[in-house]
Protein backbone atom coordinates (compact mmCIF):
# COMPACT_ATOMS: atom_id res chain seq x y z
CA UNK A 1 0.00 0.00 0.00
CA UNK A 2 1.51 3.20 -0.76
CA UNK A 3 1.92 6.33 1.43
CA UNK A 4 2.85 9.58 1.16
CA UNK A 5 4.97 12.63 2.66
CA UNK A 6 3.13 15.77 3.94
CA UNK A 7 4.84 17.64 1.17
CA UNK A 8 3.64 15.13 -1.63
CA UNK A 9 0.24 14.70 -0.17
CA UNK A 10 0.00 18.90 -0.41
CA UNK A 11 1.25 18.99 -4.10
CA UNK A 12 -1.63 16.20 -5.11
CA UNK A 13 -4.01 18.41 -3.32
CA UNK A 14 -3.02 21.55 -4.83
CA UNK A 15 -2.56 23.16 -0.81
CA UNK A 16 0.34 23.86 1.23
CA UNK A 17 2.21 21.42 3.26
CA UNK A 18 0.87 23.74 6.39
CA UNK A 19 -2.62 23.18 5.04
CA UNK A 20 -2.28 19.07 5.04
CA UNK A 21 -0.76 19.25 8.73
CA UNK A 22 -4.02 21.19 9.93
CA UNK A 23 -5.91 19.22 8.03
CA UNK A 24 -4.58 15.99 9.83
CA UNK A 25 -4.49 17.21 13.09
CA UNK A 26 -7.97 18.59 12.71
CA UNK A 27 -8.60 14.65 12.25
CA UNK A 28 -9.71 15.28 8.38
CA UNK A 29 -7.10 13.23 7.09
CA UNK A 30 -5.73 10.44 8.66
CA UNK A 31 -1.63 10.23 8.75
CA UNK A 32 0.45 7.88 10.73
CA UNK A 33 4.65 7.49 12.02
CA UNK A 34 6.45 5.37 9.13
CA UNK A 35 9.36 3.07 10.55
CA UNK A 36 11.99 6.69 10.91
CA UNK A 37 9.29 8.47 12.62
CA UNK A 38 8.25 10.47 9.27
CA UNK A 39 4.58 12.01 9.27
CA UNK A 40 2.91 9.47 6.82
CA UNK A 41 -0.54 9.39 4.79
CA UNK A 42 -1.67 6.42 3.74
CA UNK A 43 -2.82 6.11 0.18
CA UNK A 44 -6.07 4.70 0.49
CA UNK A 45 -6.80 7.37 2.67
CA UNK A 46 -5.66 10.24 1.14
CA UNK A 47 -7.54 8.90 -2.03
CA UNK A 48 -10.95 9.46 0.00
CA UNK A 49 -9.91 12.62 1.24
CA UNK A 50 -9.14 13.69 -2.06
CA UNK A 51 -12.65 11.99 -3.46
CA UNK A 52 -14.59 14.01 -0.18
CA UNK A 53 -13.11 17.12 -1.17
CA UNK A 54 -14.09 17.43 -4.86
CA UNK A 55 -17.87 16.17 -3.86
CA UNK A 56 -17.71 19.65 -1.30
CA UNK A 57 -16.56 22.06 -4.36
CA UNK A 58 -19.11 20.09 -5.93
CA UNK A 59 -21.93 20.78 -3.55
CA UNK A 60 -20.32 24.46 -3.31
CA UNK A 61 -19.31 24.22 0.02
CA UNK A 62 -15.64 25.35 -0.73
CA UNK A 63 -17.02 28.90 -1.47
CA UNK A 64 -17.39 28.19 -5.27
CA UNK A 65 -14.74 26.60 -7.75
CA UNK A 66 -11.31 26.31 -6.49
CA UNK A 67 -8.98 28.91 -7.80
CA UNK A 68 -5.84 31.08 -7.24
CA UNK A 69 -7.21 34.00 -9.48
CA UNK A 70 -7.77 36.93 -7.36
CA UNK A 71 -9.50 39.57 -9.88
CA UNK A 72 -13.21 38.57 -10.81
CA UNK A 73 -15.18 40.43 -12.97
CA UNK A 74 -18.89 39.30 -13.10
CA UNK A 75 -21.19 40.98 -16.00
CA UNK A 76 -23.21 39.37 -18.28
CA UNK A 77 -22.37 37.95 -22.02
CA UNK A 78 -23.16 40.53 -24.44
CA UNK A 79 -21.92 38.41 -27.55
CA UNK A 80 -20.56 34.71 -28.44
CA UNK A 81 -19.36 33.41 -31.32
CA UNK A 82 -18.88 29.78 -31.52
CA UNK A 83 -17.08 27.27 -33.90
CA UNK A 84 -16.58 23.74 -34.59
CA UNK A 85 -13.79 24.18 -31.41
CA UNK A 86 -13.28 27.22 -29.82
CA UNK A 87 -15.68 30.49 -28.77
CA UNK A 88 -15.56 34.01 -28.52
CA UNK A 89 -16.90 35.17 -25.15
CA UNK A 90 -17.61 38.58 -25.12
CA UNK A 91 -18.45 40.24 -21.32
CA UNK A 92 -19.85 43.27 -20.28
CA UNK A 93 -18.95 43.93 -16.43
CA UNK A 94 -19.96 47.72 -15.87
CA UNK A 95 -17.89 49.81 -17.55
CA UNK A 96 -15.38 47.07 -18.64
CA UNK A 97 -15.23 44.74 -21.69
CA UNK A 98 -13.75 41.24 -21.55
CA UNK A 99 -13.32 39.23 -24.11
CA UNK A 100 -12.07 35.60 -23.97
CA UNK A 101 -11.44 32.41 -25.83
CA UNK A 102 -12.19 29.26 -24.37
CA UNK A 103 -13.39 26.07 -25.97
CA UNK A 104 -16.62 24.80 -27.64
CA UNK A 105 -16.69 22.15 -24.80
CA UNK A 106 -16.69 25.18 -21.93
CA UNK A 107 -19.23 26.65 -23.98
CA UNK A 108 -21.28 23.71 -23.78
CA UNK A 109 -20.35 22.62 -19.71
CA UNK A 110 -21.43 26.44 -18.49
CA UNK A 111 -24.03 26.57 -20.62
CA UNK A 112 -23.18 29.98 -22.16
CA UNK A 113 -25.48 32.52 -24.12
CA UNK A 114 -26.21 36.10 -24.96
CA UNK A 115 -27.85 37.33 -21.44
CA UNK A 116 -26.41 34.46 -19.23
CA UNK A 117 -24.43 36.10 -16.18
CA UNK A 118 -20.52 35.06 -15.55
CA UNK A 119 -17.41 36.07 -13.77
CA UNK A 120 -14.54 36.77 -15.59
CA UNK A 121 -11.31 35.62 -13.66
CA UNK A 122 -8.28 37.22 -14.67
CA UNK A 123 -4.70 35.94 -14.25
CA UNK A 124 -1.65 37.69 -15.77
CA UNK A 125 -2.37 37.08 -19.65
CA UNK A 126 -5.38 34.23 -18.81
CA UNK A 127 -8.76 34.85 -18.01
CA UNK A 128 -11.07 32.20 -16.75
CA UNK A 129 -15.15 32.14 -17.28
CA UNK A 130 -17.19 30.94 -14.76
CA UNK A 131 -20.69 30.89 -14.51
CA UNK A 132 -22.62 32.96 -11.97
Amino acid sequence: MPSYSIGQAARLLRVSPETVRRWADRGRLPMGRDGSGNRVIDGVGLARFARERAVEDERGTGGGPPTSVRNAFTGIVTALTVDDVVAQVEIQSGPHRVVSLVTREAVDELDLAVGVTVTARVKSTSVHVDRS
